[in-house]
């Protein structure tokens, strides 16, 4: 073939499938738990803007303050804070779940499961015994 010839053919496109680990893979509880480790530390960044707004509201005198209090705890409010409540309980036992994996312990699939399963009860347990608390002690009412 000419180099003329060569320059005009189209590029050759690979049959082949780009991703199989997305075909021959098979769902893992720790694939979820590294997922909600991620989406769970993304919803605290929108917790920590959050409470720099209660605080700038705070700072700027008891009328803008009153107006945050009531829109935060409308039932909406309190579904926010429930919210970002469990993303950063779930993100803390997923880093804990992390700090046992680094030590090199827990790598065997079924422990590995196991522990993701765990920490991922465990954050949903300190949450609800979190908010309990707090409707307990009269810091939270409905």
């Amino acid at each position: 073939m000419s180099e003329q010839t060569l320059k005009t053919l189209p590029p050759k496109i690979p049959t082949r499938p780009l991703s199989p680990h997305l075909q021959i893979w098979r769902w893992h509880v720790t694939m979820l738990g590294s997922i909600l480790h991620r989406v769970t530390g993304s919803a605290s960044v929108a917790g920590v803007i959050l409470v720099a707004v209660w605080l700038v509201c705070l700072a700027m005198g008891r009328e803008t303050y009153t107006v945050f209090v009531q829109y935060a705890s409308t039932p909406l409010g309190l579904l926010v804070w429930f919210g970002l409540s469990l993303a950063g309980f779930i993100h803390l036992t997923g880093g804990l779940r992390h700090l046992i994996w680094d030590t090199g312990a827990s790598f065997g699939p079924k422990t590995a499961d196991s522990l993701t399963t765990w920490t991922l009860l465990l954050g949903v347990a300190l949450t609800v015994a979190f908010w309990a608390v707090l409707f307990a002690t009269g810091k939270v009412t409905l």
